[in-house]
């Protein structure tokens, strides 16, 4: 069977880097010098989207692509040069807190009026926000806790089986109709998208494709295992607030049960889940190896910080009457409440 078949389709190029990239995956020209990536912006549109195709082969890859690309030396030295540009780049930009513990208890403040994207969509959002926020969020929630699972391997004792706890519940418990990724794909069914896997990449700017592909830098990599956790910690802390936010509006937009149901499910879950994060995974991760703690803390600093790129491009358009997406979005099937 041929399996390389399978797949999303390659998405147009956005600039040199990525068109040399796809050339190269669909057998049709070489790939870019590595220098070339290096000197390239590293939160633009054309390294985004390159280092998203180079990661994905790790997922579930692209139609016409064969699996001996995942290992491909020197598709890999290009995908090096991008990740060391990327790196270099965060660590520059991010504001940094001076401990862990700093870092973590910013994350269990909540502020007292918010203005953040979940704020927006709760009192403000119309159906079209949320299809626009479902559609980019897609790039990471049908292969939710994908990216997490890498780290699995590179821990040990209490830390491990905390991180295991914790994605057994994001995997269904067992059932395959209580995985996530299942589950939000029968939210975009009640919006009417399209659930096929990769289907919004083209549509997704380089904000979202940069908010992606930390969790595949951080995955893919054991020695940003500690920032792998640290991710894993802000997403797991501000999850619950901001689901019941998304809960709210998509009920009171009308989007309908399933839509309401994946938030409503990560409200009970992520509350739980925040208390074995930081106890049992960041806890058991320090008792071993206590120096990965300022890692732990960039892993938060980052995530924040691209998350707060993100918010700023979708609310300065949104706010705007604008669309937040690079294409218009086509609603497949409408929900009729």
């Amino acid at each position: 069977m041929n399996h390389h078949l399978r797949g999303p389709q390659l998405p147009p190029s956005r600039g040199p880097l990525s068109a040399a990239v796809t050339a190269y995956l669909s057998g049709t020209g070489p790939l870019p010098r590595p220098a070339d990536a290096a000197g390239a912006d590293p939160y633009g549109d054309d390294a985004q989207l390159a280092l998203y195709l180079c990661y994905e082969l790790h997922y579930r890859g692209f139609a016409g692509v064969g699996p001996r690309f995942e290992w491909d030396p020197d598709l890999l030295r290009v995908r090096g040069a991008l990740e060391d540009g990327f790196l270099a780049a965060l660590r520059a930009d991010t504001p940094g807190h001076d401990s862990l513990d700093d870092a973590l208890g910013a994350l269990l403040v909540e502020p007292v009026e918010g203005t953040g994207v979940t704020h927006f969509l709760r009192d403000e959002g119309e159906l079209w926000h949320l299809r626009e926020y479902a559609a980019q969020r897609s790039l990471y929630h049908l292969k939710e806790a994908d990216p997490h699972a890498w780290v699995l391997p590179r821990l040990w004792g209490r830390a491990k089986a905390a991180m295991a706890a914790v994605e057994f519940d994001e995997f269904g418990g067992g059932r395959a109709d209580r995985v996530h990724a299942r589950l939000f794909a029968d939210l975009m069914t009640d919006l009417g998208l399209d659930t096929a896997y990769g289907r919004y990449l083209d549509a997704a700017p380089a904000p979202m494709l940069a908010v992606v592909n930390l969790m595949s830098l951080f995955g893919l990599h054991r020695d940003l295992r500690g920032a792998l956790v640290g991710h894993f910690a802000e997403v797991e802390i501000t999850s619950s607030p901001g689901s019941r936010r998304l809960a709210e509006a998509m009920r009171r937009t009308g989007a309908g049960p399933a839509a309401e149901f994946f938030y409503d499910e990560h409200v009970e879950a992520d509350a739980v889940h925040e208390q074995v994060v930081r106890h049992d995974v960041i806890g058991g991760l320090l008792a071993e190896e206590p120096e990965l703690a300022g890692d732990v803390a960039f892993g938060i600093d980052a995530t924040e910080y691209l998350e707060d790129r993100l918010a700023r491009w979708l609310l300065t358009r949104w706010r705007a009457g604008r669309s937040s997406l690079r294409t218009p979005l086509q609603v497949e099937t409408a929900h009729t409440s």
